[in-house]
């Protein structure tokens, strides 16, 4: 027979004893998910202004191109230079030398200028390409802005070029042409120096590009591209264009000048 037996512990011993926590726990206990690391340990954590700096890397500038336009713009060779250099990455600007941004081109095609000559005036170009025709090469070659625009391109030796009837309406009265060989329009080859003037498609001197016509346009583009971007660039744009002739490095001719 089983008798009672007397408890352990009593009650009132249990309650007066003391609960001590182990020597390793904190003293104030935070569940994990409230937790803060400390300072030294966001710090360790925290990327070093050298390594976040290689790690972002900025693209390159764009080329950047003025094409000016007036009334009587030979309009394909305004806007195949656009659309061509624009292909190849360019940031190109239709600048108008006229009060209004729309112009009339020489075969009445109306084109809007992205912006006004004058303010191009305190920018920096990595090419100046002046398109021909009539009467908008006068035009042209009467704007006092452009005229400082296109000297200064070339006393820095920046590329600049022309084509059809700019050569010798706008590059020859700003003596832009000397030293060089340059081509024109046939129309115009006439009043070029006789020893300077050359019936390349293309010809290309120094700094300055010159072309004949709205039939050469698309080379006279072509030809900055490589200048700008390298001849790889060249064949990328010119495969988008599917033009018939690809002789096209053999149709322009690089020559010194003195």
């Amino acid at each position: 027979m089983l008798s009672a037996s007397k408890p352990l512990l009593s009650p009132s011993s249990l309650i007066a004893m003391p609960i001590r926590p182990p020597p390793h726990a904190p003293t104030h206990y935070a569940p994990p998910h409230r937790r803060t690391l400390p300072l030294r340990s966001i710090a360790r954590a925290a990327p070093s202004s050298s390594t976040a700096a290689t790690a972002v890397s900025l693209p390159p500038s764009p080329k950047k191109v003025l094409v000016p336009i007036a009334m009587g713009t030979e309009e394909m060779e305004a806007v195949i230079l656009a659309g061509v250099l624009r292909r190849a990455g360019a940031d190109v600007t239709l600048a108008s030398v006229e009060d209004g941004l729309e112009i009339e081109a020489s075969y009445g095609t109306r084109i809007i200028a992205d912006k006004p000559i004058a303010a191009c005036a305190d920018q920096v170009f990595d090419l100046v390409a002046v398109p021909g025709g009539m009467p908008g090469s006068v035009r042209l070659r009467d704007n006092e802005i452009l005229q400082r625009i296109m000297v200064r391109q070339a006393e820095e030796k920046r590329l600049y070029g022309a084509i059809c009837a700019a050569p010798a309406v706008v590059l020859m009265p700003w003596g832009l042409h000397k030293g060089r060989k340059i081509t024109c329009h046939p129309s115009f080859i006439g009043d070029l120096p006789t020893f300077r003037a050359v019936e390349s498609n293309v010809q290309v001197s120094g700094e300055l590009t010159t072309s004949r016509g709205p039939g050469t346009a698309f080379q006279f583009a072509l030809s900055f591209v490589e200048q700008l971007f390298g001849p790889h660039a060249v064949e990328d744009v010119d495969s988008t264009l599917v033009r018939q002739n690809k002789t096209f490095i053999s149709l322009f001719c690089i020559m010194p000048f003195s």
